[in-house]
């Protein structure tokens, strides 16, 4: 193993450490779990401002259904992650979540390569 792989161990076993041992270490990892959590969300949000900044044009190059049928296909998937545990709860439920962002999917793309097709 290299140092880097167990320096890494090591802070993994130290924060485990703290969790377990330390009073009140399951509330600052709640704590801790909630702001990175916080961050990822930042960030993804932040990954969807710049890719609308970078594809404006070509955004607003499709027609106005298949920008509709993106839009939708994207805020449906979104909807269904947030959705997830409680969607899992029951067998019908996992069955509707992957049925939600395979059509989710089937509709980003379709609207994708309908926009990209030469039409004159």
């Amino acid at each position: 193993m290299s140092r880097e792989a167990l320096r890494n161990i090591a802070i993994i076993a130290a924060a485990a450490v703290a969790v377990a041992f330390i009073p009140g270490g399951s509330a600052a990892a709640l704590v801790i779990l909630g702001v990175i959590s916080l961050a990822f969300l930042a960030a993804m949000g932040f990954l969807g401002y710049r890719l609308y900044v970078e594809n404006r044009f070509t955004l607003w190059g499709m027609s106005t259904q298949h920008r509709g049928l993106l839009y939708g296909g994207i805020a449906f998937a979104t909807g269904t992650l947030i959705a997830t545990s409680e969607l899992w709860q029951s067998g019908l439920g996992t069955i509707l979540w992957f049925i939600f962002l395979g059509g989710s999917a089937m509709a980003v793309w379709h609207a994708w390569t309908e926009s990209r097709r030469y039409g004159v």
